[in-house]
Parts: C-alpha cells; structure tokens; sequence
C-alpha cells in the first residue's frame, strides 16, 4: 500500500540523526509491503488521538515515532516525533501537528 510523507514530516524525519532516520525508513518499507497488515509492535494505535497510528522503528526500540493515519488508499505520514515514555510533551506535541496537519490536508482536498 503507497505511502507519503507531507512536507514538514519530510524535515522532522531528515533531521534525525543517520541510524534512526534508517531505522525509520525501514519501518516505511514495512508498512508499505503489509499495509493496515503491519502489526504490533511495528505499528500501533495513538491512544486519544483516533485514527492516528505510530509507526515503532526498530520493533519499538527507537526513540522515535512517525504518526501517520490512511486517507483514502495511501498512508500518509503527518509528524515525526520523541516516543511516548521518552518525552511525553513531545510525543503530545507531534500528535497534535500531526493532526493539524491532516485535517488541513483534508479540508484542502474537498
């Protein structure tokens, strides 16, 4: 299933440092093979921000997440951010632009 990231989540995810932007991209490539197949601990639901997913590089191991929810036939990877129990003001922070994000997407589309 295709998959693309808007703009700003293109800049967060290159300013990861090398190994974690690797480890992202390979979580991409898994994603778009299994699609909504991708399970646990690869992907998971972003609990109090419904449809929104994470992405867990390296099994959940990263400290990084990208957050990303289907429109349509694609995924679309809105934020890259801190893990939860890493930094949770961040990973609240990423949730929220990543929603902002979509929902401005959305309303441009219609």
């Amino acid at each position: 299933m295709p998959y693309r990231y808007l703009a700003e989540a293109i800049d967060e995810r290159e300013a990861l440092v090398p190994k974690e932007r690797a480890a992202l991209i390979n979580a991409e490539t898994k994603l778009a093979v299994l699609g909504p197949n991708l399970p646990y601990p690869h992907s998971s639901a972003v609990q109090g921000a419904d449809p929104l997913r994470e992405l867990r590089p390296r099994s959940g191991h990263s400290p990084w997440r990208a957050l990303y929810r289907r429109v349509g036939d694609e995924f679309v990877i809105a934020a890259v951010g801190p893990e939860a129990q890493v930094d949770p003001r961040g990973f609240a922070t990423a949730c929220r632009r990543a929603e902002a994000r979509l929902a401005e997407m959305e309303s441009e589309q219609r």
